[in-house]
């Protein structure tokens, strides 16, 4: 291999976090010149003892690597995330010592899109609950009518890779469709049939409303209680991107108005909190955070909102495009020609 940087004279080692059985070997066939440990927990659930040394590491979504846990990596050079988010790293500390940070930008746009409209089917056509209640030997059709998606209005929020695959399968459905963004391409709006709109009349006109932006301090609950009070009586509200754009008492409250006729959330507010059984019990958590908890808990439960576990990327094609990228990543970045750079 060409340079590799100031660590050339040691091995090169990096650590995976968050990483299942299927993943390693491929890693290892990969990444064959560099030396490779694997914790299938996040980082801060695993026990970091050889770990330390490690001059890269790779993460997906729920290793939430602030700067406490970034001192403990002193020889750390390179931060591979597994994701196109990285709102999980603390990115101001990655620039003041010099750690690159590199992304997966582009894996899965058709992949999440058709997680959005498995969602939006569920609950236009009552799908969850007609299966909850077949599984019982229950086959009436009481409170079970739908309707239909054709002449219906979508309004998408982020109009991104993601946010325009969305738009196409919308326009296969017979929809119309709105659409909000800080960059508009008209062009391409003239060409498959949608119109950009202001955020409050997309939000007023919707019957199905699609949430496609990251996540940022701009946009920390940019669907909440006041935005909630100017959605169409009614609509759906689907979020396949992160949990933190919605506030989830504000949704709660929603859906007990009757403002929202239901939900379909891949993604929630405080979601690390959901993944292990007792996981909240382990750490002294804010009462705001607990709340929140408790909220999620509460939308699990009610029959006009379907949640699935931050699966909407995770199609076979999906998941070996971000492991083939990673890898990629990694080796352009020990030839000295690193790509993907989110943090130089």
């Amino acid at each position: 291999m060409s340079a590799r940087g100031p660590w050339q004279t040691k091995p090169m080692k990096i650590a995976f976090f968050e990483v299942g059985k299927w993943e390693k070997d491929r890693y290892r066939t990969r990444l064959r010149d560099v030396e490779t440990a694997f914790s299938h927990e996040t980082v801060q659930e695993t026990d970091l003892d050889g770990l330390t040394d490690s001059w890269g590491i790779s993460v997906f979504i729920y290793s939430h690597l602030t700067s406490d846990t970034l001192r403990k990596f002193p020889e750390l050079k390179l931060i591979a995330t597994r994701s196109t988010g990285f709102d999980h790293i603390d990115i101001e500390f990655c620039k003041k010592n010099k750690i690159h940070v590199v992304n997966v930008p582009f894996y899965g746009e058709n992949t999440v899109a058709e997680h959005t409209f498995a969602l939006i089917l569920a609950l236009s056509r009552n799908v969850h609950k007609a299966y909850c209640r077949t599984i019982r030997q229950d086959f009436s059709l009481e409170d079970l009518q739908g309707f239909d998606l054709k002449r219906k209005t979508l309004g998408v929020i982020g109009c991104g890779k993601i946010g325009m695959h969305v738009i196409r399968i919308a326009k296969g459905f017979g929809m119309e469709v709105l659409a909000y963004d800080t960059k508009k391409d008209v062009f391409l709006a003239e060409v498959l049939g949608y119109r950009y709109v202001p955020f409050e009349e997309l939000l007023g006109s919707s019957d199905v409303i699609s949430l496609h932006v990251p996540y940022n301090k701009k946009t920390h609950h940019l669907i909440n209680k006041e935005s909630l009070k100017k959605v169409k009586k009614g609509a759906i509200l689907i979020n396949t991107a992160r949990g933190g754009l919605v506030e989830t008492e504000a949704l709660v409250w929603a859906l007990d108005q009757g403002i929202l006729g239901g939900a379909g959330l891949d993604v929630l507010e405080g979601e690390e909190l959901m993944l292990e059984e007792g996981y909240v019990l382990n750490k002294d958590y804010s009462k705001n955070v607990l709340k929140t908890f408790v909220q999620n808990q509460m939308l699990l439960r009610r029959e006009d909102v379907v949640i699935t576990p931050h699966n909407a990327f995770n199609s076979r094609e999906a998941t070996l495009r971000i492991l083939d990228t990673t890898c990629e990543n990694i080796l352009r970045f020990i030839e000295g020609n690193p790509q993907n750079v989110v943090v130089p």
